[in-house]
């Protein structure tokens, strides 16, 4: 009699671990996001003290599972002048399905005002038109698999003061 109630438990823990073992295994991560570029990159309001820009980097997620993205290491330039970093939280990704992680940065008009670009940034206040570039790297990491993403776009824009 005991012999065939520790055969029911081990049959029963055995079939769970085989359950457990698909359910993983048809969760897999067969490759990274795609990074399908940086879009929308808009200045939302300038004044004499900041200017706020936002852009939207555009991805799609084939895998079953979804990970993370890390944008700590893009930056913002304005007119050639790196005046920011991209600081957010992680930023969870859902699984498949195509998604946009926004990049928002306020930025101080102190820090776009130096004696290398000042000639450039009058020209810009003048023409009321800028060029904003975001540049560096976004990080992918799910399930000890990681990749990352170059980024490098830059678009004129005009600006209403």
């Amino acid at each position: 009699m005991k012999i065939r109630i520790n055969l029911m438990k081990d049959s029963y823990f055995i079939a769970i671990i085989c359950l457990l073992f698909l359910s993983v295994q048809s969760c897999s991560v067969t490759e990274a996001p795609e990074y399908r570029g940086i879009e929308s990159i808009k200045v939302i309001d300038a004044n004499l003290k900041t200017v706020t820009i936002s852009a939207d980097a555009i991805f799609f997620n084939p895998n079953d599972v979804g990970g993370h993205l890390n944008t700590d290491e893009v930056f913002v330039y304005i007119n050639d002048a790196k005046v920011a970093k991209i600081s957010t939280e992680r930023f969870r990704v859902p699984s498949k399905e195509n998604f946009n992680v926004p990049l928002k940065v306020k930025v101080s008009t102190d820090s776009i005002i130096d004696k290398k670009s000042l000639g450039g940034l009058l020209g810009s206040l003048i023409s009321q038109k800028i060029d904003i570039q975001y540049k560096g790297e976004i990080k992918y990491n799910v399930l000890g698999y990681s990749s990352s993403y170059e980024v490098d776009e830059t678009k004129t824009v005009k600006i209403k003061l």
